[in-house]
């Protein structure tokens, strides 16, 4: 090789020193090729170490765990599935990595067919070959590995409705009757929750100081579990009816009627016991009401029945005592014969007594 030639000529303008000796490049000159592009040379290592630890590592085998939903289908017409099931089954995949990430979980729905089930438990054992994973991947292990339902039949029932009463009316009235329309409602569900249902109870209706008959649109309580109630309230009606109550009435004076003499009567007072409406017993006032009949009574001692007045809506319980005795005189009576009549003196004070006859 000639000193012209461009390899010697590419040398020199570089200013490299370059040896020839024995046919190999001195150390000198090897250094300085090995540092040239060190930055480069560097990267490119970087690159293929990684490139390399990614490949054997993506090969490696590894393990996911997996949601995958699980659909139920063909269930006969008129049943229902009443114990709580699974919406999903955990699944535990292994195999490479770069291949478990690309699973996604709805594409391997498990789908149960339920064609032909009855009243009662049915039982679905889930394997790994139910799943269909990719190659170079397989399932390790199933959670729950075997489903249960519990299958009843869809029935219909009438149940009636209950009102559901809180409160009291206002003072001197109670609950004659309640009324709910409609009466009953229809309850749909599972045959074992609907044949135990006994009624459907109301919102609450408060009677607490109400005296006038109400009527009010409720809301229905649903029943627990899987019953539904073909509607959803109902029209309640409360009619009321004033307390009836006895009221007892002590010393009420008694009085002489029809009669133009003086009289004496013993025992001036009495008791009683009458029945009516709290409303109307509560301002009921018995004087001036009780009294004897002394039409035509000749001078002298008799005994009379005491009377009562009283109104309508009030009657007569008990009376103590039933007759009183009168003494009659021949004297006329003064405009203060009521009080002479009852032992009083015309200033309300008690007269002597008087001898039979002494008049």
């Amino acid at each position: 090789m000639s000193a012209a030639s461009p390899f010697w000529r590419n040398v020199r303008n570089q200013g490299a020193r370059l040896t020839l000796v024995k046919g190999h490049l001195s150390p000198g000159t090897l250094k300085d090729d090995l540092r040239r592009n060190m930055g480069l040379r560097f990267i490119s290592v970087l690159l293929a170490l990684g490139l390399w630890i990614f490949v054997n590592a993506g090969q490696k085998g590894s393990l996911v765990t997996l949601q995958v939903p699980i659909g139920y289908g063909r269930l006969p017409p008129g049943y229902i599935i009443v114990n709580p099931h699974p919406d999903f089954v955990k699944i535990q995949v292994s195999g490479p990595r770069t291949l478990l990430s690309l699973i996604e979980p709805n594409r391997l729905a498990l789908r149960l067919d339920l064609t032909g089930v009855g009243v009662g438990q049915a039982s679905f054992k889930i394997g790994p070959d139910a799943f269909p994973v990719p190659r170079q991947t397989s399932v390790a292990s199933v959670s729950p590995s075997q489903i249960v339902l519990d299958i009843d039949r869809i029935v219909t029932r009438q149940v009636r409705v209950h009102l559901h009463i809180i409160g009291k009316p206002g003072p001197g009235y109670k609950i004659a009757t309640v009324g709910v329309t409609p009466a009953t409602v229809a309850v749909k569900g599972p045959s074992r929750e609907i044949n135990s249902i006994e009624q459907v109870n109301t919102d609450s209706f408060d009677m607490n100081g109400i005296t006038a008959d109400a009527t009010r649109t409720l809301a229905l309580l649903p029943p627990e579990g899987m019953a539904r109630l073909d509607t959803d309230e109902v029209t309640a009606e409360v009619m009321l009816t004033p307390v009836i109550a006895d009221k007892e009435f002590h010393s009420i004076p008694v009085d002489v009627r029809d009669t133009q003499y003086k009289f004496k009567v013993d025992p001036t007072h009495v008791n009683l016991t009458v029945r009516g409406t709290m409303q109307v017993l509560a301002k009921f006032d018995l004087r001036g009401l009780v009294y004897v009949v002394a039409n035509g009574i000749a001078p002298g001692y008799h005994r009379l029945p005491v009377e009562v007045d009283l109104p309508d809506g009030v009657q007569l319980v008990r009376q103590s005592p039933q007759l009183v005795r009168v003494r009659m005189y021949r004297e006329k009576r003064t405009t203060n014969s009521r009080a002479f009549g009852m032992g009083l003196n015309p200033e309300g004070r008690p007269l002597p007594p008087v001898a039979e006859g002494s008049r």
